[in-house]
């Protein structure tokens, strides 16, 4: 019986040998599945400085993403959401890698990705992150680490003897620093806990299955990984922490409020409120407040793409100032069925196309795609997670100059300094849940 290869992303079993490319993120390897480079391809170095233009176009393709993943809120019953919308363009642009046609067409206008040094500029990307890579698995998450961990991996679990894209293979292992897994998806038993090994091992175990569904038909599974763990530049102390109202679409009701006095920049315009909470190094987080009241009645699409622009614009150029915040604790988790992303965003050529993947694998066809991402915000600092996968301080005696208090939903982000990149992004509906 002819059998319809499926997959996400894949590899050139023909070119495949072990031992000699660079992988990225030290990412661990699952048990008993060997991991294969590459032979004779080494990872590019590249500098940021050097694709300031791709970043910038990567930044707003990361704020589409994230808005799109947040409008459509994944299988929250709740209100609140938490994605990856840089793993999940890092997923795309392997992805896109592979692509020709009116496939890469699509991909190429409906995220707004580059037009020239795509891979180089997502290289850059990731070189730059792995600046802070360090393993999941050694982080007290109770004690958030002062310098961060930001771990990203790549996992490409190829079934073994299919035909793959030597082409494909070769921009993979020089601009994302990748090799492939092989397995044999016909059997289950061993596959699939490999993938989720991985997957755990990548996260920390605070992701412990891969969140697309496993189909033994596949061929190939592509999955890109982010963690972050950091503590706050000046940790809120928990003695001040206490009860404060908080208000949901008309609904006032106690939270845990954390509260101090802090320099950080600090920008507003008509609709919102903005600040970034700086962690130790490298990295912040971009709190928006939109305009809610006491009603507490807005919603993610009250910061939308082109309003995150506006608040990295302002907070890009305000001034450090002292700030009186008052921000909630959570602990959120959300799974997204990322095709219905891709077809919000129009990526139905994608979706459909059995031909236009052909330089990764002949009359490869996407089948399952899907995130998980959590975060946990507390005194100390913050610990994030997300998978992609397609198969597929102290108080201040001075007078702040600002105040702002999260008293009704808001928007966050986790943002990269070096880059700009929102690498998670969430909504906070209800602090409780």
């Amino acid at each position: 019986m002819k059998r319809t290869w499926r997959v996400a992303a894949l590899l050139a079993a023909a070119a495949l040998a072990s031992g000699s490319a660079t992988i990225s993120a030290c990412a661990p390897q699952p048990t008993d599945v060997g991991l294969q480079t590459a032979d004779g391809v080494t990872r590019v170095s590249v500098q940021t400085t050097d694709y300031s233009t791709q970043l910038a176009a990567f930044n707003t393709s990361a704020r589409k993403l994230g808005a799109t993943l947040l409008t459509d809120g994944g299988d929250s019953a709740t209100g609140n959401v938490v994605s990856s919308p840089a793993s999940l363009l890092i997923a795309l642009s392997m992805l896109r890698a592979g692509a020709s046609g009116a496939t890469a067409q699509e991909m190429d206008s409906a995220l707004g990705l580059p037009k020239e040094g795509r891979d180089e500029a997502m290289n850059a990307l990731l070189a730059s992150l792995e600046k802070f890579d360090g393993d999941p698995g050694s982080v007290d998450e109770g004690n958030p680490p002062r310098q961060p961990v930001m771990h990203a991996a790549n996992g490409l679990f190829v079934d073994e003897g299919v035909p793959t894209g030597e082409a494909f293979l070769t921009t993979l292992a020089k601009h994302f620093g990748t090799g492939v897994y092989p397995v044999n998806f016909q059997d289950e038993a061993v596959t699939k806990p490999a993938i989720d090994q991985w997957v755990g091992k990548n996260t920390g175990g605070r992701i412990k299955e891969a969140p697309a569904q496993y189909d033994p038909d596949n061929t190939f599974s592509l999955l890109n990984v982010l963690y972050f763990a950091a503590a706050w530049q000046t940790p809120f102390d928990a003695n001040d922490t206490a009860d404060g109202p908080f208000t949901k679409g008309g609904e006032v009701f106690d939270v845990p409020i954390m509260h101090s006095s802090l320099t950080m920049a600090y920008a507003e315009a008509p609709g919102w409120k903005a600040v970034d909470l700086p962690y130790a190094e490298g990295f912040v987080m971009r709190l928006v407040l939109p305009d809610g009241g006491a009603s507490g009645s807005a919603g993610p699409s009250a910061v939308s793409a082109e309003v995150l622009a506006d608040v990295a614009k302002g907070l890009g150029s305000a001034k450090q100032g002292m700030v009186q915040i008052s921000l909630p604790k959570w602990d959120h988790k959300t799974t997204f069925e990322l095709r219905r992303i891709f077809k919000t965003l129009g990526l139905d050529q994608m979706l459909a196309t059995d031909k236009d993947f052909d330089a990764i694998q002949q009359g490869m066809k996407l089948t399952q795609a899907a995130q998980a991402a959590n975060v946990t915000v507390a005194e100390k600092g913050t610990i994030a997670s997300a998978v992609t996968q397609m198969n597929a301080e102290a108080s201040s005696a001075v007078v702040p100059d600002r105040e702002i208090v999260f008293d009704h939903p808001f928007h966050y982000q986790i943002v990269h300094l070096e880059t700009g990149m929102p690498l998670f992004t969430g909504w906070v509906a209800d602090p409780r849940s």
